[in-house]
C-alpha cells in the first residue's frame, strides 16, 4: 500500500453516470478522488419523464452521491461549482472553496438544453435536463387542465387542452406518448366540466422521421403507436416561434398553453471555458484515450466529449452507456499511466437500443434483431429497473409501475411549488406582440434558467435543494 503522499489526486467534476462510474472504478487505486458536483443526487435521467408526467416521485429516481460512493473509501464528494480550470497550473476552481490542485482531471459535465440561438424560448417551453425541469413540468401540465376546467371559453379550453413537444427523440416520443396516456386514463375520470381525453398531443419533429436514431422499420412503428394514443405527428416541421399562446411552424399557428422542449441538447458551457476549439454541439474533441490534445492527464467524456472511432464517420451518440464506459475505461488509463503501462484505446460495445412510447408500447434494437411492442416494453422496464442503483428505488418503482398499469392510477399527481404565482398573473410573449397576443392568457410561467453545469451527464446542479431521452442500452440507458 502507498503512503497517502504517493497516492496521485484525480478530481472527477460531475456526478453523473461517467463520473460514478470512473469514482467507483478507481476504488482501489492509488490515488484520492475528489468528486464536484453541484447536486448532492446522483440522477436516473432516463425515468426522469415519468417524474414529469406524475408517474414516479422525484426521490424514486435519485439518490444522494454520498450515500452512492459511501464503500469508496479513497473518495470524497464536494457540493460546489466548478467556474475555471486552469490546464496549465492544474487546478479547479470553484464557487463555493478554493482551488483544487490534481494530477489527473477528468470532466463529465454533462449537457443543457440547445435551443438553436433562441434562447428566450426557454421561458415558455422548458426542457426535460433534472428534476427541477421534471417538477416543473408536472405542475404546468396539471396547471393546463386545472385551468380548463375553469375555462368557459371553448376557445380557451381547448388551448388549454393542446399539448406541443417539439422534439421527436426518445424524450419527446416519451413525453407526447405520457401526456396522451395521462389524459385518457389517469385523468378522465377526475374532472367535471371538460374531458381530459379529449386532449391533443401534437408532435412536432424537424427531421423525415421520429426516432431518427433508430431503424426506420422501428421508427415507422412507433410512429403507428403514438397515432394509436391519439398524438398528432408532424414530421419535416420547423418551429419558428413560440410563445405562451402557442407554437408558429411557418405559416401554421397550433395554440397551446403548454409547449415542452425535446429538441436538442449542447455540452456543458464548461468546455468551452477550456479555450479548446468546440463542435457545434459544444463538444470537446478528445484523443482515442479519452484525453485532451495536449493534455494527457485531463479526460473529458459522455456528453462533452467528441470523439469518433477508427473507421466511423460520426462521434459516439451522447448517451448514457457510452458515458459510463468512457469512466470506467479513464479509471484504468490513470491506473495504468500510474504504472507505467500502455493506457489503450477506448471502444465502445453498444449492446442495443430502445425508447418507451407508452403503456405496452415500446420499440427495442438488439443488432439485427428488433422489438416492438409489448415484448420490447417488458425488456425496457426491466432494464430500467435493474440499473436504479439504490435496491429500495427498484422495489418502490416496480411497485409504482405494478400499482399504476393495473389501476390506471398516478399517485405523484401534486402541483407544488412558489411558482404558483399568488399575485396578478403576468404576460410573457415571445415572438409576437402584447397587441396582438390573445386576451386570455394563464399566469406566466416562471423562467427555467438554463445555467452552467458542473454535473453528470445531462444534469443541471443545484447547491441548495434537491432540484431524468431514453434511447436506452442494454449495458446502461440514456440519451438525448
Amino acid at each position: 500500500m502507498q503512503t497517502s503522499k504517493l497516492r496521485k489526486r484525480v478530481v472527477v467534476v460531475g456526478g453523473g453516470f461517467g463520473g460514478i462510474a470512473a469514482v467507483k472504478a478507481l476504488a482501489n487505486a492509488p490515488v484520492h478522488v475528489t468528486l464536484v458536483d453541484r447536486s448532492n443526487h446522483y440522477l436516473f435521467q432516463p425515468l426522469l419523464y415519468q417524474v414529469a408526467m406524475a408517474g414516479l416521485a422525484p426521490n424514486e429516481i435519485a439518490s444522494p452521491i454520498r450515500s452512492v460512493l459511501r464503500h469508496v473509501d479513497n473518495a470524497r464528494v464536494l457540493l460546489a461549482e466548478v467556474t475555471e480550470i486552469d490546464l496549465d497550473e492544474r487546478r479547479v476552481f470553484t464557487r463555493e472553496s478554493g482551488a483544487l490542485e490534481y494530477d489527473y482531471l477528468l470532466l463529465a459535465p454533462g449537457a443543457v438544453n440547445s435551443y438553436f440561438g433562441h434562447q428566450e424560448w426557454a421561458h415558455v417551453a422548458p426542457g426535460l435536463k433534472d428534476l427541477d425541469d421534471a417538477v416543473e413540468i408536472r405542475r404546468r401540465v396539471l396547471l393546463a387542465f386545472e385551468a380548463a376546467e375553469r375555462e368557459a371559453d371553448p376557445a380557451e379550453q381547448r388551448r388549454h387542452l393542446t399539448f406541443v413537444v417539439i422534439g421527436g427523440g426518445p424524450t419527446g416520443v416519451e413525453l407526447a406518448g405520457a401526456i396522451a396516456e395521462l389524459a385518457t386514463f389517469v385523468l378522465a375520470r377526475d374532472f367535471r366540466a371538460i374531458k381530459p381525453d379529449a386532449t391533443r398531443v401534437v408532435l412536432v419533429e424537424g427531421g423525415p422521421r421520429v426516432l431518427a436514431a433508430f431503424d426506420p422499420e422501428l421508427s415507422e412503428r412507433a410512429t403507428q403507436s403514438l397515432h394509436e394514443m391519439g398524438v398528432e405527428v408532424l414530421p419535416n416541421a420547423r418551429v419558428t416561434a413560440i410563445d405562451e399562446h402557442g407554437v408558429a411552424i411557418g405559416p401554421t399557428r397550433i395554440e397551446a398553453s403548454t409547449v415542452l422542449w425535446a429538441a436538442g441538447v449542447r455540452a456543458s458551457p464548461l468546455c468551452e471555458r477550456l479555450g479548446l476549439p468546440v463542435d457545434r454541439s459544444g463538444r470537446v474533441q478528445v484523443e482515442a484515450d479519452c484525453s485532451l490534445p495536449g493534455h494527457p492527464e485531463v479526460f473529458v467524456i459522455g456528453d462533452a466529449a467528441s470523439y469518433t472511432p477508427a473507421g466511423a464517420t460520426q462521434p459516439l451518440p451522447g448517451v448514457s452507456p457510452v458515458a459510463m464506459q468512457q469512466g470506467r475505461f479513464v479509471a484504468r488509463a490513470i491506473e495504468s499511466t500510474i504504472e507505467k503501462r500502455p493506457r489503450g484505446t477506448f471502444r465502445y460495445v453498444d449492446k442495443g437500443s430502445m425508447a418507451t412510447i407508452g403503456r405496452r408500447r415500446a420499440v427495442a434494437a438488439v443488432g439485427s434483431l428488433k422489438l416492438s411492442g409489448f415484448i420490447a416494453w417488458l425488456a425496457w422496464l426491466t432494464v430500467h429497473i435493474f440499473y436504479l442503483i439504490d435496491f429500495r428505488s427498484k422495489i418502490v418503482v416496480l411497485f409504482d409501475w405494478a400499482w399504476s398499469y393495473f389501476t390506471y392510477q398516478r399517485g405523484s399527481r401534486l402541483i407544488t411549488g412558489h411558482r404558483l404565482d399568488a399575485g396578478a398573473p403576468e404576460r410573457v410573449v415571445v415572438g409576437t406582440s402584447a397587441a396582438t397576443a390573445p386576451s386570455v392568457a394563464l399566469p406566466a410561467p416562471s423562467p427555467v434558467p438554463l445555467v452552467d453545469r458542473a454535473s453528470s451527464s445531462g444534469e443541471r446542479l443545484e447547491a441548495q435543494g434537491q432540484s431524468l431521452k431514453t434511447a436506452a442500452n442494454f449495458s446502461g440507458i440514456g440519451s438525448q
